[in-house]
């Protein structure tokens, strides 16, 4: 791993809603093309015995860089900045894109000593299975964004923004698309895989193969929903993630 990353400007780690308190940190990994913004209505959500660290990827919010360029980097940086808030109990989710980088997380803070209470995700097949998707052109990206809603029109609109933006996302999908984990990469934390019904990307087999990386358990929670489940679910979301978190500790 290279130097820990403490300095504002860089730091990828942001905390919408602190909670000085709280005994739990929960790493929060966003989505291809989405920011640390992805989960702002989840950081004020939790209870205040959880404080949400949600990541800010390369190339949004102000920051430097064309997107993500490589998982287990973003991975590193993650890591490093986590260990460097102190020893709180960390939980770690992640969906779609995400969950590739909550399960590299977890897998660092493990190599480094620390241990996740648990590690959440939804959206993703299992790490070593291959996605099997095609990257979608600049149209189809322009599409995309624009049903998601989490940019302005107006924005989208501007040649020279809009541009940058599809560049940015467009890396975040090369990025997803190319990482695999080797198959006997393997972490200590259990697993609570968030499974919308009507996700087009995972199924309930493709939930179940996450259980090929945990040495503990699998819990597969299902929600009604599309791949986009969290935003008319976040009061069931949450109270999983309390559950599953309260589990680990007893």
């Amino acid at each position: 791993m290279g130097p820990r990353i403490t300095g504002d400007h860089d730091a990828l780690l942001r905390v919408p809603a602190p909670a000085p308190g709280a005994g739990v940190r929960l790493v929060c990994c966003p989505h291809a093309g989405a920011s640390a913004a992805a989960f702002a209505a989840m950081a004020v959500a939790v209870p205040s015995t959880i404080e949400a660290l949600c990541v800010e990827y390369p190339g949004r919010g102000g920051k430097r860089g064309a997107g993500i360029g490589d998982i287990g980097e973003v991975a590193d940086r993650i890591c490093a900045e986590v260990l460097d808030r102190g020893d709180v109990p960390v939980a770690v989710y992640g969906h779609s894109m995400g969950a590739a980088v909550a399960f590299e997380v977890t897998w660092r803070l493990e190599q480094e000593g620390a241990e996740p209470t648990r590690l959440f995700v939804s959206g993703r097949k299992a790490p070593s299975t291959a996605l099997e998707l095609a990257l979608p052109g600049n149209e189809d990206i322009v599409a995309e964004l624009r049903a998601l809603g989490g940019i302005p029109p107006r924005i989208l609109g501007r040649p020279a923004f809009r541009d940058m933006i599809v560049s940015v996302v467009r890396n975040d999908y090369r990025a997803n698309l190319a990482y695999r984990a080797a198959p006997e990469r393997v972490v200590r934390a259990p697993i609570t895989f968030l499974l919308a019904a009507g996700d087009p990307y995972v199924d309930v087999e493709a939930a179940r193969a996450w259980t090929r990386h945990t040495s503990a358990e699998l819990r597969v929670t299902r929600f009604p929903g599309d791949h986009f489940f969290l935003r008319d679910h976040l009061a069931e979301i949450v109270d999983e993630i309390v559950r599953g978190v309260q589990v680990r500790a007893m």
